[in-house]
């Protein structure tokens, strides 16, 4: 059985592992009950998501950190390495921030130039951006021994979230106006071709001036890099064409799979998790922009449905619960990569899901599904801001909990987790993200390109 099921995952567990022992066992509150309204709660959760990129984003460079820990405890001294994907999602929930009005919108303008500024100036590699970027200098820190380069999966993340800040303030006051600009010329910058390996019909992940392309990850479907080849398609200047599309993402349409789980179609092979399907996030990273409402392409008929199947399989899974972990339910479930709980009690990092289940709930898994999942999320944010507030923090949800393990949980934050909440659940409530990135000319442009088409969207 697989039980990592990507390159990135594999790197981040052994780079994040630690042994340290957690003080936060058989935390209890007696908190009452709020009184809170849905969109109240909702409310909450994405201002508080907000603060991890608002109130604690690495302060030089202003975008997310890889990590915030409240417990200040950093055993790698990474507590000033940024990372782009996630930034990305950060770049979605300041948005969501002024839309709400949880933060000036001149100030937010302010920032996010700031951060376009720092951005041009950090190291690329034919366009892209490496994985994690010191926020102090700008430079490239390795993800790995041979990951010192260019990662066009966590480029993709990012620039989804520059062409949401484009379109959002292209019509603005001056100050806006140039900041779209600065978003735009930063994302066509981007060599989407080149990663293409000398032309082969397959997107690769990484490419070093080191070790140039040792790392030989391609991107083939089905995971966390959808966007990738969306955003490829989309470029004015490093375009791919749908052979690249088909050939690499779909392998030739033999992607797709006849088999179900609890009676719900599964759609597609997902990488190395066929049965129940991969950890949730593959069901978010792709689609914060992404509007999979209606969407098609020639092999899928709606990436709503494969999105939501994977996400009831998940759930279901859950409440039936089949390895007996306490707490486990309709008002708790959710398994997606995180931290987790290393059988010593000390942190670690894994990709949770049905075949790699650890006792190991993620908030972000089941708030990030709320356009899937109202119901099931919703009951999931009740239940964890009125009887388990014990697992909010600063800026939110904390990353991994366990009732399991006497109410386990790591005072510990990952921008990867915390940046899906806030865009995911205003995706639900007004579809904002999903009508900026929908209706970007060059994105609509490359959608057709390769196949895709939106009723939602107009696109065909």
């Amino acid at each position: 059985m697989k039980k990592i099921i990507s390159l990135s995952i594999v790197s981040f567990a052994l780079l994040t592992s630690c042994k340290s022992k957690q003080l936060t066992e058989n935390k209890t509150s007696e908190k009452p009950k709020s009184e809170l309204t849905d969109n109240q709660l909702m409310d909450k959760v994405q201002s508080d998501a907000l603060k991890y990129f608002w109130d604690f984003a690495e302060p030089n460079s202003f975008l997310g950190r890889e990590r915030y820990h409240e417990d200040n405890i950093y055993p790698d001294n990474d507590k000033h390495v940024i990372t782009t994907g996630g930034s990305g999602f950060g770049l979605m929930t300041i948005l969501v921030g002024v839309d709400r009005k949880f933060i000036p919108r001149q100030e937010a303008v302010k920032r996010l130039t700031h951060i376009a500024d720092f951005l041009e100036k950090a190291d690329r590699f034919h366009g892209a951006w490496p994985h994690w970027i010191n926020g102090e200098t700008g430079k490239v820190v390795p993800f790995g021994k041979k990951d010192n380069g260019g990662d066009l999966v966590e480029t993709a993340f990012l620039v989804q979230g520059m062409i949401c800040v484009r379109e959002y303030f292209k019509n603005g006051n001056e100050e806006e106006k140039a900041l779209a600009a600065k978003m735009d010329k930063l994302w066509k910058e981007v060599e989407w071709n080149w990663y293409t390996k000398g032309g082969q019909k397959v997107l690769y992940w990484h490419w070093s001036p080191t070790y140039g392309w040792e790392m030989n990850f391609p991107l083939e479907g089905y995971n966390e890099c959808l966007i990738t080849y969306v955003m490829a398609a989309a470029s004015p200047n490093y375009s791919i064409d749908y052979d690249t599309y088909n050939k690499g993402w779909t392998r030739n349409g033999t992607y797709l799979s006849d088999k179900e789980k609890y009676g719900l179609p599964m759609y597609v092979k997902h990488n190395g998790a066929e049965e129940y399907g991969g950890p949730l996030f593959w069901t978010q990273y792709s689609y914060l922009g992404l509007d999979p409402r209606n969407l098609s392409d020639q092999y899928i008929k709606n990436y709503f449905d494969l999105n939501r199947n994977q996400v009831l399989i998940d759930y279901k899974y859950c409440v039936e619960n089949p390895k007996g972990w306490k707490g486990y339910g309709e008002n708790y479930w959710g398994l997606t990569a995180s931290y987790t709980r290393n059988k010593d009690g000390g942190v670690g990092y894994n990709a949770h899901f049905p075949q790699n289940d650890h006792g190991v709930i993620t908030p972000t898994a089941a708030l990030s599904s709320m356009p899937y999942t109202p119901k099931e999320s919703m009951a999931f944010l009740r239940f964890l801001y009125e009887e388990k507030p014990n697992f909010i923090g600063q800026a939110g949800p904390y990353d991994a909990t366990s009732i399991n393990y006497n109410d386990w949980f790591t005072p510990r934050y990952l921008a990867i987790d915390q940046g899906t909440i806030a865009p995911m659940i205003e995706n639900y409530r007004s579809g904002l993200l999903w009508d900026l990135f929908m209706n970007a000319p060059d994105i609509r442009a490359g959608l057709k390109k390769i196949g895709f088409k939106s009723e939602k969207h107009k696109i065909d």
